[in-house]
């Protein structure tokens, strides 16, 4: 048996099973027909054509299904989709607010937050300890998965050692909507506990608009000069919008 069937046996066993608990629990009666049929017929399209089978509506009644193996869960994916945007954005909510919409508790918030969670951990480990420049288009994707849908501003720091290769990825400060404070010499403070060769800055911008504003350049600045100082190259500033990005270094400002 192939790697790939295994793998494909093994979802579908554990798919088969997600509502067993629920069953023995409840000691009620099975699933409608007509729901049970449903999730089946998901299952088995996610299984054969993966994510790209399905729309962002049907993926949240996957993630759906186990928090609530009871119901009719398509009116709540769309709730969700019209509260938040998208799949990402549904992931990537704030529990608060995630709870604001009528059906959704605990089980169904601690059920996103594990697939959110899963995605920041595979992106991340797909650039971490990488050589950066043969897996920018890796590091962007992680970019925007951390930080796209955040309703605050972040501002993380990658950390490079001489041959580029990501060594770090620390977060250095949350702001508000619209501001974040970053100190220079804390970065360049940082690189050197690090022994951090190069930088790359990243933050993100909550209205979606990723083009850079005047204190952001101005910052900008400050910490090249630092780093500058301490020979330490300051590689680009990654602006992060909700879909797409903006690189200080192709933009002609470093």
């Amino acid at each position: 048996m192939t790697r790939a069937r295994q793998f494909s046996d093994s979802q579908a066993s554990l798919f088969a099973h997600d509502e067993a608990p629920a069953l023995a629990v409840e000691g009620a009666r099975p699933l409608p027909s007509y729901l049970r049929d449903h999730r089946a017929r998901l299952r088995e399209r996610f299984l054969a054509g993966g994510a790209d089978a399905l729309p962002d509506y049907e993926m949240l009644e996957l993630v759906l299904f186990r928090a609530i193996p009871r119901r009719d869960v398509k009116p709540l994916a769309r709730a969700l989709l019209e509260a938040f945007g998208d799949f990402s954005g549904v992931l990537s909510a704030p529990p608060a607010r995630l709870q604001e919409i009528p059906g959704i508790g605990d089980a169904v918030v601690t059920e996103l937050k594990i697939v959110e969670a899963a995605a920041h951990r595979l992106a991340r480990s797909r650039v971490l300890q990488k050589q950066v420049v043969s897996s920018w288009e890796a590091l962007l994707d992680y970019c925007q998965t951390a930080m796209a849908h955040r309703d605050t501003e972040q501002f993380r720091i990658l950390f490079l050692d001489r041959k580029n290769v990501l060594i770090a990825d620390e977060p250095q400060a949350r702001g508000t909507v619209d501001h974040v404070p970053v100190y220079p010499r804390e970065v360049v403070k940082r690189a050197l506990e690090l022994n951090a060769s190069a930088l790359i800055l990243v933050h993100n911008h909550p209205s979606g608009d990723p083009t850079p504003s005047q204190s952001d350049i101005d910052m900008t600045m400050q910490i090249q000069l630092a780093a500058d100082a301490l020979g330490i190259t300051l590689h680009d500033h990654l602006v992060i919008g909700r879909s797409r990005e903006l690189s200080f270094r192709s933009e002609g400002l470093l």
